[in-house]
């Protein structure tokens, strides 16, 4: 959809007015008082950051030779070199913000030392995402160091306010190496060079987390406005971009974890960017922009747990300085925040680390999940959400295509949650290795339907492609239930699949909930195999025709008829997102004497303890 954010004309008036920036820009709050500091929901965020810089002065600045550098192109790891690479942006967020709350010199020798290595990196951005292969690299119109990714975007806006907050203590040497670096890395290639980075039209988190963090960099560092001018309208022109990726009912197709990185970087800049316009250019302020703040509020089902459909987390954290701020400014409720927590970014996002502490309200924290059912229709989600005992209970469907941002083939994939559990699951997010990324992607059991909760049919999976869809048939919400029905025909490649047809039937009472699945096919020719895949984290129980999964607050039971079919459990072993081991059990339904007509009926009952 068109989003049509301030154009030229506007931004030129604005920028041209603004008048001089509050003292302290944009750190007011970190300076000349001691609130912070003794403000009691933070005193453990303060902590752990303080012994974050007491471990790092004692210990050198990991480094970042050739030998890591090198891995992700010879064997697809990224793990060694961004471990290194992370670590030198924990170590900068720890020691500025010890340095400026505990008003203390005796960090700035280790400080002075890390953003001196910081400005020596070959390239800010990530090997995995610079070009394969040094014949790629030579023929490029850029070299690696004027790549701008993520990361360099981000190092980019990490060190400018980082000049800004230590303004008076940090050596001019810095103060014109980190403005020179800036220039040369991210400024050049995009506002001088002009190169035209993917990211840029890109609808999808990469543009907002690159274009703020840029256009952030600009706010601070450039002090030519006719310059500032045309820099701010083309990270505006990006945020367009970024904000036609939702369609009109507000949901992330990538998932909540995503929605955190790039909605909270577009509220990062929009906050700094109404802050220097006082007021003149309002980013957040929409009705799309209100509807896209409401999504969390959607798929949380209790505390930090979320429907997580694509490469995103069952737990995920969202930022409370981001999600109080966003709370404050458009009068919405995000359940599931927490007290900050240094750690609860493996990335230590100075963006997040620094609005957490500056902007986390108690009054936004810990509100509870909303209960309802709710359809997303752009990206056809079905989530019915009911509380039990104090506990919510979910059920979530989803239709959609299989060519969305950070893709899984799952079209007709459904969860069963309890308790904060759940009990029939989506994995989420595999390992990213370049193999995650490239050709054998849907090899993965996070990606490939073989992970998720779909049948194959003649031993084939779904494809991968915006041509593979759901077609959505019925979609009836009810007070204490609902009816979601898919076509999935066009989800296979199967010539002689005439029709694929799943219905799901919801209903919760007092003491239970039921879900009847119903999978109608219709063939050409007698198909030699379908199996149904059901995926868990829990190992199911089989007894005679009954399947049992018992979670920590609820039980699921499953009835099939085991004359028609036969149950088997397998526990392919894997890795998290976060490198860990896994065993996923695969509950997988064979049909025997299958008929060019076929229906399975399976029927689920959630009880509890």
């Amino acid at each position: 959809m068109s989003i049509n954010l301030p154009d030229l004309n506007t931004i030129r008036e604005a920028i041209l007015n603004a008048p001089q920036l509050p003292d302290g820009f944009p750190f007011q709050s970190l300076r000349g008082t001691d609130k912070l500091r003794n403000t009691p929901h933070l005193q453990n965020f303060l902590n752990e950051i303080r012994r974050e810089a007491a471990r790092v002065v004692s210990t050198p600045v990991p480094a970042l030779p050739f030998s890591i550098f090198r891995l992700f192109e010879e064997t697809g790891d990224r793990s060694v070199y961004q471990n290194a690479y992370f670590d030198r942006r924990r170590r900068l967020a720890s020691l500025t913000i010890t340095t400026i709350i505990d008003e203390t010199d005796d960090y700035l020798p280790a400080l002075h030392d890390l953003i001196y290595e910081i400005c020596n990196e070959y390239a800010w951005a990530l090997p995995a995402h610079l070009l394969v292969g040094i014949d790629n690299i030579k023929n490029y119109s850029l070299p690696p160091e004027q790549i701008v990714d993520l990361f360099a975007a981000e190092t980019a806006h990490a060190l400018a306010e980082v000049l800004y907050i230590l303004s008076d203590k940090l050596d001019d040497w810095l103060d014109y190496r980190i403005r020179h670096e800036i220039e040369k890395r991210v400024f050049e290639p995009i506002f001088t060079i002009g190169h035209r980075f993917e990211w840029e039209t890109a609808r999808m988190n990469w543009a907002s987390v690159c274009g703020g963090s840029v256009g952030m960099a600009a706010l601070l560092l450039e002090n030519d406005r006719e310059r500032l001018i045309t820099m701010i309208d083309r990270m505006l022109r990006t945020m367009e971009h970024f904000l036609s990726g939702f369609g009109a009912d507000g949901a992330c197709p990538e998932g909540i974890g995503y929605w955190v990185y790039g909605f909270a970087y577009y509220t990062y800049f929009a906050e700094m960017l109404s802050t220097v316009s006082n007021g003149a250019l309002d980013l957040l302020h929409n009705e799309h922009v209100k509807r896209i703040a409401s999504f969390p509020g959607t798929v949380n089902l209790s505390d930090n747990n979320f429907i997580n459909y694509s490469d995103a987390s069952a737990k995920a954290i969202i930022q409370p300085g981001f999600a109080s701020y966003l709370s404050e400014k458009l009068q919405t409720i995000i359940p599931g925040l927490d007290s900050p927590d240094f750690h609860s970014d493996h990335v230590y996002r100075w963006g997040h680390i620094s609005r957490n502490l500056m902007w986390t309200e108690t009054k936004y924290l810990h509100q509870p999940a909303t209960e309802g059912t709710f359809y997303l229709d752009v990206v056809e989600w079905l989530i019915c959400k009911h509380r039990i005992d104090g506990e919510i209970i979910a059920f979530s469907a989803k239709g959609g295509h299989n060519n969305e941002p950070h893709n899984h083939n799952d079209i007709g994939h459904f969860i069963l949650h309890a308790g904060g559990e759940s009990i029939l699951s989506d994995l989420g997010a595999g390992e990213y290795t370049k193999q995650y990324f490239g050709k054998e992607r849907y090899d993965s059991l996070f990606t490939g339907s073989q992970g998720h909760s779909v049948p194959l049919i003649n031993g084939k999976t779904q494809n991968a492609g915006s041509a593979y869809q759901a077609i959505v048939t019925n979609s009836d919400k009810r007070e204490n239930g609902a009816t979601f029905e898919l076509d999935l025909t066009r989800a296979y490649d199967i010539n002689t699949l005439k029709s694929f047809v799943r219905s799901f039937e919801w209903q919760v009472d007092s003491t239970q909930a039921r879900l009847t699945l119903t999978d109608i096919f219709e063939f050409d020719n007698t198909p030699s195999a379908i199996e149904e895949y059901f995926i868990s984290l829990i190992n199911p129980i089989i007894e005679g025709n009954t399947v049992s999964w018992r979670g920590e607050f609820a039980t699921v039971h499953m009835i099939f008829d085991d004359r028609q079919m036969a149950a088997i459990v397998d526990t392919p072993h894997t890795k998290t997102h976060s490198s860990k081991p896994l065993t996923v059990y695969r509950l997988r339904l064979l049909p025997q004497d299958i008929a060019l007509s076929y229906q399975i009926q399976c029927d689920f009952t959630m009880s509890f303890a």
